[in-house]
């Protein structure tokens, strides 16, 4: 088409002349043969001025974006019209060696089978930098060439760069497995950045779905320890602190507010019953009971141990759901004898008591489901149980929001310790 040809005005007898690709690359392919400016003018039916502007690397629209084919050869030095001069020489040398280049790429595509049109984006800008590389063209030229966009290009050469989080996927996976397995991307990145390395919550959490770190995910509750309505409950401590119908949880200090619960935890074909209290202050699970039963030594036992953590003189508010171990007359009276106020959630209301819940929740997916307890002993469930409970306490990163805003990822034992509130 008109597009893939150039006007030649002038010349004896030539009038005017449009010249396609394939006239420039014949032309080309005789100078890299040896004949004169005069023999590759005469046999293409040209001027000897246009063919030494096609030799200088002057050529038409039809070669926009890459030189024609042509053999490398030196141009040839002869006198009268086919002499042609050092800059002319030099130009058409560097002409044919990027034409060189480019004719290798186009090797490659015909290797493949593939004409240059039918390649997907993705490996044009593969020959694309290969191009940059080797033959230190500008982008533009290169586009022109493989006939891509420049968002295009940029935009596949992009998704081709070396990888670069390879650096950062070896610190992910020791932050991913110093957590147990239990880390999100969240607390994956708190933790490099407490180790100095900063880098989004995307990237993390990209590395992490690549290399397949995947923290264990919740099941749904099966314990209830509900056993009816044999008295009245007390207040709802939580729930009338909060404005609009929601939960306060909060406590401005240890030893104000805490919640307890009681939950089924399977193992070896047999049932262990959990009894946690947890300090709303931080979240510390302050003590812990274990038991093949969910009765009432259970919870009066792990009531009695966190009343026992407390300065002497000290009167929490302990808030639980309605079970029957939390409405018998042994935990009534561990309240009135040690001034307990007790607190309970609503029937049927399980986000009453959503800070117990939580806790057991983490514990589950961090603990439990992780590992095969089909083999374990009672002792040893017991001794691997207390060894989570510690990590929790001291070893395992939450992130806590402080009075002026500011939100941090700290151990709840850290943050004690670093406010003066543990030795």
């Amino acid at each position: 088409g008109d597009a893939d040809k150039k006007l030649d005005r002038g010349g004896p007898g030539l009038g005017v002349r449009m010249y396609s690709r394939e006239d420039v690359e014949l032309a080309l392919e005789g100078l890299a043969e040896g004949m004169s400016v005069r023999e590759v003018s005469e046999m293409v039916g040209c001027r000897g001025s246009t063919v030494r502007d096609w030799a200088a690397g002057r050529l038409p629209r039809s070669c926009t974006g890459a030189p024609p084919r042509g053999r490398m050869a030196p141009l040839p030095g002869e006198g009268g019209e086919g002499a042609v001069t050092d800059d002319e020489r030099a130009a058409y040398e560097a002409a044919m060696t990027e034409n060189q280049l480019l004719r290798a790429v186009l090797d490659d595509l015909k290797g493949e089978g593939c004409a240059p049109r039918s390649i997907s984006n993705r490996r044009k800008a593969e020959f694309g930098e290969r191009l940059r590389r080797e033959t230190g063209l500008p982008l533009r030229e290169i586009t022109a060439f493989l006939r891509i966009s420049k968002s295009s290009y940029e935009y596949q050469r992009a998704r081709l760069g070396e990888d670069r989080d390879a650096a950062l996927r070896g610190p992910v996976r020791e932050a991913f497995e110093e957590g147990r397995g239990c880390y999100g991307y969240r607390r994956v990145n708190a933790l490099l950045r407490l180790r100095g390395t900063r880098v989004s919550e995307k990237r993390v959490r990209r590395v992490m779905r690549e290399e397949g770190l995947v923290a264990a995910r919740p099941r749904r509750r099966r314990y209830s320890s509900y056993a009816g309505e044999p008295d009245g409950r007390p207040a709802n401590v939580p729930r009338e602190r909060a404005a609009g119908g929601g939960h306060d949880f909060s406590a401005g200090a240890p030893g104000e507010l805490a919640v307890t619960d009681v939950s089924e935890l399977p193992a070896a074909g047999r049932k262990y019953y959990l009894s946690p209290v947890i300090d709303c202050y931080d979240g510390l699970p302050a003590s812990w009971g274990l038991s093949p039963h969910p009765d009432s030594a259970l919870c009066d036992g792990s009531l009695e141990a966190y009343l026992d953590s407390l300065p002497g003189g000290s009167s929490p508010v302990v808030h639980t759901d309605g079970g029957g171990p939390y409405r018998a007359a042994s935990w009534k009276g561990i309240c009135s004898r040690r001034g307990v106020t007790r607190s309970m959630s609503g029937p049927g209301r399980c986000g009453d008591n959503a800070r117990a819940e939580g806790f057991f929740g983490a514990l589950k997916v961090e603990f439990l489901y992780r590992r095969d307890w089909s083999r374990a002993s009672p002792g040893e469930f017991r001794s691997a149980l207390g060894d989570y409970v510690e990590w929790y306490r001291d070893g395992r990163l939450k992130l806590f929001v402080e009075p002026d805003g500011t939100r941090h990822y700290e151990t709840i034992m850290g943050r004690r310790r670093r406010l003066g509130l543990a030795g």
